[in-house]
This record gives C-alpha cells, sequence and structure tokens, in this order.
C-alpha cells in the first residue's frame, strides 16, 4: 500500500482536525467525513466516491477480510471457553478431550519413507523422520480442532454483524442470463482462454440452475495480456451477440475451448449465425471498444485476475467449491428482503 493511500484510508475513518484555528474555518456535512483540504475548501469522502466509486473498494475489503478474520479467532476461543465451562474442564483439557486423543498414532517408518520420498532434501531419512511425524501430527491436529469446531458451531449459534464492503456493479451493456429483476445477481469477470475460469463453468452452471428465478447471472470481459486468444474471443461472444446468439457462442468456448480465431469462425457457422456478418464483426473488431470498457472497469476495481466474481456487489475470487458459492447465494437470498445493495 502507498504511503498516499495511507494518509487517504486514515483521513477517511478519522475525524479530521481543522487546519486553521477558526472554528468556522471548516464545515464538514453531518455523517461526511473531511478527507482534504484544498485552497482552504474541504473535500468531502462522499465526493471522492460519487466520482471514482471503486477507489476504495479493495482497500475497504482487504480491511474487511482481515477484520473478519480476526473476529473469527476471537469467536473460536469464545466457543471453547463457553463450551469448558459446560464441561468444567479447562480449554486445552477441552481439546485435549475431543481433538487430541481422536488423532491416530503416528505413520509407521514404511508410509514415513514414502512421505520421505517425495521431498527435496539432501538430509537423510534418520534426521528428517521426526520432523516429518511432527508435521504430520500438527496437520492432523489442525483438521480434527477444525472438524471440531464445525460441530461446536452447528451447536451455537454464531452471526457475525460486520458490514461487508460491496461495489456498485453496473449491468449496462453486459451480458445477462436469467431474470434481470432476481434478488441475487452475480457478475463474473472472467477470460476465456483462462483455465480457472473454464474449470469453474460447470459449477457456475449448476449453480444458475439450482436457484433459476431466483439468481441472474451477468458476464464482463477481462482478457489478460498473456493470454493472445482472449480478447479475440471475447469480441467474438459480443458479435455474436448481435446476432443474439451471446450465451450460446459464450457456453459453446467454455465448453470446447477453441477460441483461435479460425475456430471462433467456425464456431459461429455451428451456430447457424450469418458467417458473412459474423466474420466482419470479428475482423474488424467492431466490439473491441465493448470489451475495452469492460477490462477498465476492471481495472478500476482493482481486480488483479479470473475470475472474480461480485455477488449483489460482494467480492469473492476464483477457486470456490460449489457448497461455498451456494452458502453466499442463500445468506444474499436471505438478506434480500431488505434494501439491495451492489447492482445498478
Amino acid at each position: 500500500m502507498t504511503k498516499q493511500l495511507q494518509i487517504l484510508l486514515v483521513t477517511a475513518f478519522l475525524p479530521v482536525a481543522p487546519a486553521f484555528s477558526s472554528p468556522a474555518a471548516i464545515s464538514e456535512p453531518a455523517g461526511d467525513p473531511v478527507i482534504a483540504i484544498v485552497d482552504n475548501k474541504p473535500v468531502t469522502l462522499a465526493e471522492l466516491e460519487r466520482k471514482h466509486p471503486s477507489a476504495l473498494f479493495q482497500a475497504r475489503n482487504a480491511f474487511y477480510e482481515a477484520e473478519k478474520k480476526a473476529v473469527d479467532d476471537y469467536m473460536e476461543e469464545v466457543l471453547l471457553e463457553r463450551q469448558a465451562q459446560k464441561e468444567n474442564v479447562t480449554v486445552e483439557e477441552l481439546l485435549q478431550r475431543h481433538v487430541n486423543s481422536t488423532i491416530a498414532k503416528d505413520p509407521n517408518d514404511e508410509a514415513l519413507r514414502v512421505y520421505f520420498e517425495g521431498l527435496d532434501t539432501a538430509e537423510p531419512f534418520e534426521t528428517v523422520r521426526p520432523k516429518i511425524a511432527e508435521h504430520l501430527r500438527e496437520r492432523r491436529i489442525a483438521k480434527a480442532k477444525a472438524a471440531y469446531m464445525q460441530n461446536l458451531r452447528g451447536q451455537i449459534p454464531v452471526v457475525l454483524q460486520l458490514n461487508i464492503p460491496r461495489a456498485m456493479i453496473s449491468l449496462e451493456n453486459t451480458p445477462v442470463r436469467g431474470d434481470i429483476n432476481a434478488p441475487v445477481k452475480l457478475v463474473e469477470y472472467a477470460d476465456y482462454e483462462c483455465p480457472y475460469c473454464q474449470q469453474i463453468q460447470p459449477t457456475l452452471d449448476k449453480l444458475e440452475a439450482e436457484y433459476k428465478g431466483r439468481l441472474a447471472f451477468g458476464y464482463k470481459d477481462v482478457p489478460l495480456p498473456n493470454h493472445p486468444h482472449a480478447q479475440k474471443a471475447a469480441e467474438a461472444a459480443h458479435c455474436a451477440g448481435v446476432q443474439s446468439k451471446y450465451w450460446e457462442f459464450h457456453d459453446l468456448m467454455m465448453t470446447t475451448k477453441e477460441i483461435e480465431v479460425a475456430q471462433l469462425k467456425e464456431g459461429a457457422r455451428k451456430l447457424g449465425l450469418d458467417a458473412q456478418a459474423f466474420d466482419t464483426c470479428l475482423d474488424s473488431g467492431q466490439q473491441a471498444a465493448r470489451v475495452k470498457v469492460q477490462l477498465d472497469e476492471a481495472t478500476k476495481l482493482g481486480l488483479q485476475g479470473t475470475p472474480s466474481f461480485f455477488l449483489n456487489g460482494r467480492y469473492f475470487s476464483g477457486g470456490m467449491s460449489y457448497e461455498q458459492l451456494q452458502q453466499l447465494v442463500e445468506a444474499e437470498l436471505k438478506a434480500s428482503s431488505g434494501p439491495q445493495s451492489g447492482v445498478k
């Protein structure tokens, strides 16, 4: 984080002392902190966010993730202390009873040698053996503790009262599949050549099918510079969209992964598009500006890779399992009775 951004964050969230001795020199609107004073006039946080709505989003999201982890860790302490009181033992005795005692004995030498053979080390097995055994023991304890904590959380409800940062994501000129008025809107920033985007597509398809009518899915293009075919693939999808077959072309590319220009043109023919119109659109770069708008949007949001997602404006990166995505969607559905935010 740059020094300038650190200063900005501090002034954005802490009271600002007047720069002049006169109490009337600076007028701060109620609930709108002053972040700077230019030519003896205040500049407020609301003014910054009105002109640059995504300027502080990544900083706030990073703070939220750190805050959430700290609260989660503390909630774990609270749960263990309360459970220890119920069982009339110390926390250490509680963990010994429900976690440590459930761990299997250390693997035998044969199993440890198999693990040793996968290590990149010049030390002999006899020297490394205790370290391997300790490492495996720690992993088993961590896994057993995680399972025990999950069980405790199932018995004792824990609801975090943290404000989730949300970015205002526009759906203007964005392909959307599903009911645009659905209570939950999932927007993906992705690259057709990105292997992680391709891998998560079946999970997204399953999610769309299960929450049909309650979930709308939008796709925005972020062709990465290290993927030579991504730009034309993105343009091709929009060229197909001109002929009302955006999603068919999107799904075709995700399925076949054939995105070289010749393959894109062949794909248009498979879908029964007007081949000449499609080729002209693709070769002339008619949709390049549209792709650039979405790429610029991703840059302003500070997105570092693909796929990146916004669920009603709530950010999370790729690599999510179906169960994790489902949990997030369920949480948004539960909250959907209140005012929606994050999508415009």
